[in-house]
């Protein structure tokens, strides 16, 4: 890295970018990764993961260049926030429930920002960022007491979603179909579903669903272009019925 960022003999690209620039790809190589382990694919993954790899070496090279820190001073605090954060493991004390959490909340409790929602990062996939505030803000008790509440909160939300459309105001649609997204994010909380996976499994369905119809329908020497939307739904029933196996 300190020869490809080297301004004399170094490749232009690499010297010309900058964090802002590198972040992007570091994002990238970490769905890339994610990718490859929903794949089963080793090979794939263990390129993946020097690619990944890359990326931190990138950014601490940057970092060293700038006088903030190099990659060196990234492993070893890791490697003590690793030991801090399992006193057990480590320094041989007693494991306790929720230790993990409370050690983390003292970490955050040194940080300027003193707000229960502190150190949340705001470039999370919005779906993983709206879990993480919701159970954030659980803990100190802004939550439904159970999951009847969340699920009227959802159906108030579809309701004003509704009312928004009715208004034909785009800004507002937007603002209270984002608030439905946010309750339903929270009801998946209530029922310990992981929503982005939820929703990453629920993506996977309805692609393999629509490649079989697609294929079902090229076989008869047909496209699914130009179908009725009713010629259109006893394919999807077909496809899906084919699948399930029944």
């Amino acid at each position: 890295m300190s020869r490809l960022r080297d301004p004399q003999e170094g490749c232009p690209w690499d010297v010309e970018q900058d964090f802002s620039t590198i972040a992007p790809y570091t994002i990238e190589e970490a769905y890339e990764v994610a990718d490859a382990i929903a794949r089963d694919d080793m090979g794939g993954l263990k390129d993946e993961l020097g690619d990944l790899l890359f990326q931190v070496v990138f950014h601490a090279r940057m970092a060293e260049e700038a006088g903030h820190f190099d990659f060196e001073d990234v492993a070893r605090g890791i490697s003590e926030k690793m030991e801090r954060r399992h006193p057990h493991v480590f320094d041989g004390a007693d494991h306790e429930p929720g230790s993990w959490e409370r050690i983390k909340e003292a970490e955050r409790s040194d940080h300027v920002d003193e707000s229960a929602l502190a150190g949340i990062a705001t470039a999370l996939p919005a779906l993983k960022r709206a879990a993480k505030l919701g159970k954030r803000a659980a803990r100190v008790g802004f939550d439904w007491p159970d999951r009847r509440g969340v699920r009227e909160k959802v159906h108030e939300e579809l309701d004003e979603l509704e009312d928004a459309v009715g208004s034909r105001s785009k800004v507002q649609i937007e603002e209270e179909f984002g608030d439905l997204l946010f309750a339903i994010v929270n009801m998946a909380r209530h029922l310990s579903v992981d929503p982005e996976k939820a929703l990453t499994g629920a993506n996977h369905k309805f692609e393999q669903r629509f490649r079989e119809m697609e294929r079902a329908v090229s076989a008869r020497g047909s496209m699914l272009k130009g179908q009725s939307l009713a010629a259109l739904d006893r394919e999807w029933r077909a496809a899906k019925k084919r699948l399930n196996g029944s």
